[in-house]
C-alpha cells in the first residue's frame, strides 16, 4: 500500500487530528501540507464530510442540527513539484474505502428546509437519518430492510485551489444571485419554495472555517473571501460524480504553484444527483491516488473545467425500473426544455412506486440518493418537454422490484428516524 500522508482520527475533533489539520475552504493562500513528485502515489485518510457531526444512533436531530458552515473537510493540499497555471493534474484513484476498524458505518440524511434543504425539500421538508452498514463495498441499512448491495465508492468532492482572480470571480456571480434572489425570489428558475426559503447560494464566511495549517490571523482574515466547498466550480470540487470510483482518472486544472490539490466527502455509495442533499452514503474513507502533470494542458485540451475518465469498478447491474419526468411542474405548470423539472417528476413517480411495496416517502428518497440509479436528461429537443429519466436497478433489492412483484412483496418495511421537530 502507498504511504500515509494525510491521516485521520476519526475520535477527534478535525481541528485536533494527529498531523494537519484538514481544511474546509478553497484559498490560494492555505499552505500545503504534503508534497507529490510527479509520477508519485500516496494514501490521503479522510474525515466524513461534516467532520463526526452524524454517528451511528437513531437521533434524527443530529441531521437537523448539522452545522453548514462547517463543511466540506478536505485532505490536503496537496503540492505537486511542476505544477503551474495552466497546465493539467492528472489524478488516478488507484483504491479507496472505509477506515477499517475505526469507521465502517456510513449515513444518509433529509435536510430540514431550513437548514440545507434539497432537490425535494418542499415534499420532504422534516429531517431524516438512515444509518448504513459497510462490509467491504457491500451496504445494507436497518433503517431500509429489503436492500443490500455492492456499493458505488467515490469521492464527491476534489479539485485544486482556485487563484486570487478566479476566485474573485467566483464571490462576485455568487453574490449577484444572492442579491438577485432577495430582490426577486420568483426570478430564480428551479428554486423551491415554502417557508423557510432555502439559500441560492452560499457566500463567505469566517464561522465554521478551518483553513488547514494557515496562521490563524491570516486565517481569519482569508476566510472572509475564502470560496465554500458546496458547489462545483471551474477547479473541480463538488461535482459528486457516482461514476469516479476505482479506476478512474481525472485531469483537474491547474490555477496555482503546485496545484495545491485536495479530497474529501467520500461515498459508500450514491445514486445520480445525490437526491436528498446529504443523499449518498456519508463515510470517513482513505485514498490511494497517483498524481501526474499535463504541462499546458488547459490549452492543448482546450478546456478551463475537469474532464473525468470514469473506472469500470461495479456494480455491475443488468436489469432498471425506468421512470420518466417531463418539464410540467406537479402544479401542472407547463416549463420550456426544463430537464430539472422533469428529472424532479421522474423522481417523484419513482418515490410513489416504491411506496407500493411499503416503503415510506422518506425511505425511498434515501433509495434514490444511495442506490445507484442511472439518471440521464433523455430528450432536451422536443418542445416544450424536456424528458428526464431515472433508473433503479433491481438487483439493489432481495425481492423483485418489478410491477410484476407488487402484490406479492408489499410490507410494512418500518421507517427512517425522522425529526417532528424540523425547525429546532
Amino acid at each position: 500500500m502507498p504511504e500515509v500522508k494525510f491521516e485521520v482520527d476519526v475520535d477527534k475533533a478535525p481541528d485536533e487530528q494527529p498531523g494537519a489539520n484538514p481544511f474546509n475552504r478553497w484559498h490560494p493562500d492555505i499552505p500545503a501540507v504534503i508534497e507529490a513528485e510527479p509520477g508519485e502515489s500516496m494514501r490521503l485518510e479522510t474525515l466524513d464530510w461534516t467532520g463526526g457531526q452524524i454517528t451511528d444512533n437513531d437521533d434524527p436531530n443530529e441531521v437537523r442540527d448539522v452545522d453548514l458552515s462547517q463543511v466540506h473537510y478536505l485532505a490536503g493540499p496537496v503540492y505537486v513539484n511542476g505544477a503551474e497555471p495552466g497546465d493539467m493534474l492528472k489524478v488516478e484513484f488507484l483504491d479507496m474505502g472505509p477506515l477499517n476498524g475505526r469507521s465502517e458505518f456510513g449515513f444518509t440524511g433529509t435536510f430540514s428546509q431550513k437548514n440545507g434543504g434539497g432537490f425535494l425539500t418542499d415534499h420532504f421538508p422534516h429531517a431524516a437519518k438512515s444509518i448504513w452498514d459497510i462490509e467491504g463495498h457491500t451496504v445494507s441499512s436497518r433503517h431500509i430492510p429489503g436492500v443490500e448491495y455492492e456499493g458505488k465508492i467515490h469521492p464527491g468532492l476534489a479539485g485544486c485551489a482556485p487563484s486570487k482572480e478566479l476566485l474573485e470571480t467566483w464571490n462576485e456571480r455568487e453574490q449577484k444571485l444572492i442579491e438577485k434572489h432577495k430582490e426577486d425570489p420568483e426570478s430564480i428558475p428551479n428554486h423551491p419554495t415554502g417557508e423557510p426559503e432555502p439559500g441560492v447560494a452560499n457566500p463567505p464566511t469566517s464561522e465554521g472555517a478551518l483553513m488547514g495549517e494557515m496562521d490563524p490571523e491570516q486565517a481569519e482574515e482569508a476566510a472572509q473571501e475564502a470560496a465554500r466547498t458546496v458547489p462545483p466550480r471551474e477547479h473541480g470540487g463538488n461535482h459528486d460524480i457516482k461514476d469516479l470510483s476505482i479506476g478512474s482518472t481525472v485531469y483537474f486544472p491547474v490555477y496555482v504553484e503546485g496545484g495545491k490539490f485536495g479530497i474529501g466527502d467520500f461515498h459508500a455509495s450514491q445514486g445520480d444527483g445525490e437526491i436528498s442533499f446529504c443523499g449518498a452514503i456519508e463515510m470517513a474513507a482513505y485514498v490511494d491516488v497517483k498524481f501526474d502533470l499535463v504541462k499546458g494542458g488547459m490549452e492543448k485540451f482546450g478546456v478551463e473545467h475537469p474532464i473525468f475518465e470514469p473506472g469500470h469498478r461495479g456494480p455491475h447491474f443488468e436489469d432498471y425500473i425506468t421512470f420518466c419526468g417531463y418539464s410540467v411542474t406537479e402544479d401542472g405548470e407547463q416549463r420550456y426544455i426544463d430537464s430539472h423539472t422533469a428529472y424532479r417528476r421522474a423522481c417523484l413517480q419513482a418515490i410513489d412506486y416504491l411506496k407500493q411495496f411499503g416503503y415510506t416517502g422518506q425511505q425511498a428518497l434515501h433509495i434514490l440518493g444511495t442506490v445507484p440509479v442511472e439518471g440521464r436528461q433523455s430528450g432536451v429537443v422536443d418542445i416544450p418537454n424536456a424528458c428526464s429519466t431515472l433508473a433503479l436497478p433491481k438487483g439493489a433489492f432481495d425481492f423483485d422490484i418489478s410491477p410484476d412483484g407488487i402484490e406479492q412483496n408489499s410490507a410494512d418495511r418500518g421507517d427512517l428516524v425522522v425529526t417532528d421537530d424540523p425547525l429546532g
